[in-house]
Order: C-alpha cells, then structure tokens, then sequence
C-alpha cells in the first residue's frame, strides 16, 4: 500500500515546487530549504567560479556601502616596511595629519608601515582614518589606527575604492604594490578615465631615477607623450604636496561648476520658444 499523504488534498506521487507540479519520477524528497539547511552535501561549490563572482560582488556591495559617505579623501601609498624610526614614517604622519587640516579624509592600504603613519596622523587629528586591507600571508590584519576598515581578498576590488572614493594620490616610497597603485592611478588618468587627479611623487632621492627614466627612455622612444610627465609632481615637502592638491581640487571643482552652467544654459536654449515669422493680414496690416 502506498504512504498516504500528509495533505489529503493532494494525491500521492505529487510534488508542488513553487508553480511548478513534479509528478512520479519527478517527485524530489526534500524540500528546496531543508537542501539550503543540510550540512551533509558536498562542499566543492564555494570553490567555483560562479561563487566567486558573487564573492567578488560582495566585495564591491560592502566597500560601496562602508565609503558612500566619506566626503573628499585622499589615498596615501607607500612601504608596509618603513620602521617607526625612518623619516619617512614621520612624514607620513605629518601627511595625515594635514590633510586633515585641509578638509580630507585618508584613506590607506590599511597595513603596517607607512599606511599606519597616515592612518595615525589622521585619527589623532580627529578625522577620517580608512584602511582598505588586503588578505596576505605576511600582513596581520588593520592597524590599530583604522577608524573605518574592510579586509578584501581581491586586489582588484580593493583598487577600485583607492580610486573611486579619491581626489588624489601620494605616493611615498614603497615596492612593488606602491608601483602597481602609481602606474594604475596615471593610466586612469592618462586614458581620462578619471579626471582632475592630481599624484604626488613624495621623496625626490627615491622618485628621482623613475622619473629620469621615464623621460631619457619612455618619452624619447615616443611611448607617453610630455603631458603625460606633468600628471604628478615629485616633492621633499608636504606643505607643497598638500598645496599641490588643495589647488588641483579647487580647478576640478570649478570645471565642474563652469560644466553644470553651460548645461543649464544648454537646456535653456533648448527649451525656449523658436521666434515665429510675423505674418501679414490681407490688407497689408
């Protein structure tokens, strides 16, 4: 005898899943959620690369979500390496702490180093101290002066928010993820695919080969053109680099003023009535 149903309305052999009516061979003996809730299944599936993109999705959702508020910031780069003794570990805090002062937030790699200089400078400042930290096997977490931060496990999501959430750059001496954020920023900013972003080269001494190089070898063979050269400045003072990037941020803000006006009078125009020609009655009047 077959098991009677616990719905007595509904005959045995059939299976309702959503709209759809699975019958005989169709029927599944379990439910949509108790699959969802069963622990036992394989777990080869968060290992795919569907499951990845919605990682990755994630990913972008929670740093939108965490920085579509912060206000005008600057990303600060440079060495996880730099000691608390080196100078430049001061100058980074110096820059944090006076980009403050200018109306920035700070925004860093959220890591050891020179990211917690600019991290400390800013939070004992008073203002906004972010650090976008990256999953590594040699880091160790946010630093302790990140007031706002998220760990990503994609490199390219994580650049994405440098990018995004910034009026600019400083690029103090680091290695080879210092370099990738440099020549990401300029090729943004070469290609305009963003506008108006001014890149501050701190440290003359270390900068200064890179950009012999590039003007004795790049631009000599013809690979970048001389504005391509005048994108950054390479500076040994953060007064002139915060300068640097208070004017670049005032040009910027009235481009885009000078840019909504010539709209509106754009839609003026186009919105007004067209003159119609005076036409004359039959007696000439």
């Amino acid at each position: 005898m077959s098991e009677p149903s616990i719905h007595p309305d509904r005959p045995v052999g059939q299976q309702q899943r959503g709209p759809i009516v699975m019958r005989r061979k169709q029927v599944q003996h379990s439910t949509s959620e108790q699959r969802l809730l069963d622990s036992r299944g394989p777990s080869d599936w968060v290992h795919t690369d569907p499951w990845r993109v919605l990682r990755i999705q994630s990913e972008f959702i929670e740093g939108f979500g965490m920085l579509a508020e912060l206000g005008a910031a600057i990303s600060v780069f440079g060495s996880a390496r730099t000691r608390h003794d080196d100078p430049m570990y001061a100058a980074a805090e110096k820059f944090g702490r006076k980009l403050v002062e200018a109306g920035y937030a700070v925004i860093t790699g959220g890591g050891p180093g020179v990211m917690e200089a600019a991290n400390k400078g800013a939070s004992e400042s008073g203002g906004v101290s972010v650090g976008l930290g990256i999953e590594l096997p040699f880091e160790n977490g946010l630093n302790e002066w990140v007031d706002i931060g998220m760990n990503f496990r994609y490199f390219f999501t994580r650049k994405t928010m440098f990018v995004k959430y910034a009026q600019g750059f400083v690029v103090m001496p680091g290695g080879f993820g210092t370099l990738d954020e440099l020549f990401e920023a300029l090729t943004l900013a070469q290609t305009r695919k963003v506008t108006s972003f001014p890149v501050v080269l701190f440290g003359t001494s270390y900068w200064g080969g890179l950009v012999d190089w590039l003007r004795a070898t790049m631009l000599e063979d013809g690979k970048i053109s001389s504005a391509d050269l005048e994108m950054f400045i390479v500076t040994d003072d953060v007064d002139e680099a915060i300068s640097y990037i208070v004017k670049a941020g005032e040009l910027a803000d009235a481009a885009a003023e000078e840019a909504a006006e010539e709209a509106a009078r754009d839609i003026t125009e186009a919105n007004a009535p067209a003159s119609r020609p005076h036409r004359l009655g039959s007696d000439g009047s």
